[in-house]
């Protein structure tokens, strides 16, 4: 399924997130390189989904903000979040109830592509790469958990993206699936060459990136793992775990 590499850098310049007064987050700057995966750690309500959204231009005009999101190098501040060319992928699958498998896929291919044919390839391969060949016509409500965390993944992929971001979307799946999906997201973001940001509570998550790890406290305080010291905020001294695995949940 795989389209070539994205091969853009997605960074973050001293950014910050406050609400109501009370800062959130930052500041926070650090750049993931094309194929690698950086994962944010922190409680409940410390603002890492709303992270996310000032990323992909979906955050609420109520919050505060300070800084500037680059991919390629290239700001993302003025542009609406349909042109950011960024794929999101959530802990719940969030796929078309009224829609077969095949056309939750076709919702996400980009809408230059109006060959019928190359459409059906595209969505064809995608299901051959999931292991899911001759399940096009099913019903979602049919899918195990795992198999539509797939199918969430391929559609968010289909559209091309030029960076990927996780939001906790191994949450609800059991160990074993878990596992699976995981190396599942992982190997196609680097295939893909995605620079890729995970906000998780679980430090198996962590490990299993291998990238660099920031840890969010409750205060907006950040830690940088020792992969990323460029990431160490000046809200409170910063941590440098041994290693991803370490972060704390």
């Amino acid at each position: 399924m795989s389209r070539g590499p994205a091969t853009a850098s997605l960074e973050l310049r001293e950014v910050r997130l406050g609400l109501g007064g009370r800062s959130l987050i930052g500041p926070l700057s650090f750049t993931a390189a094309p194929g690698e995966i950086t994962t944010v750690m922190g409680p409940s309500g410390c603002g890492k989904s709303s992270l996310l959204a000032f990323i992909c231009g979906t955050l609420h005009a109520g919050f505060e903000t300070e800084g500037d999101a680059l991919l390629g190098r290239a700001s993302l501040a003025d542009l609406p979040p349909e042109q950011r060319r960024i794929g999101i992928l959530f802990q719940d699958d969030l796929l078309f109830p009224h829609l077969s498998v095949a056309d939750n896929l076709a919702f996400g291919l980009p809408r230059a592509l109006r060959d019928r044919a190359a459409r059906r390839r595209r969505i064809a391969e995608a299901l051959a790469d999931a292991d899911l060949v001759g399940f096009g016509d099913r019903d979602p409500a049919t899918l195990s958990g795992g198999q539509r965390a797939r199918v969430a993944l391929l559609r968010t992929l289909l559209s091309e993206p030029r960076a990927l971001l996780l939001d906790e979307p191994f949450n609800k799946l059991d160990v074993a699936t878990r596992d699976r999906f995981r190396r599942f997201v992982f190997d196609h973001a680097r295939d893909q060459g995605l620079a890729t940001l995970m906000v998780t509570h679980d430090p198996a998550d962590a490990e299993a990136a291998g990238g660099a790890v920031i840890e969010i406290t409750a205060t907006g305080a950040i830690a940088a793992g020792d992969s990323a010291p460029e990431a160490a905020s000046g809200l409170g001294e910063a941590r440098l775990p041994a290693r991803p695995a370490r972060a704390a949940g």
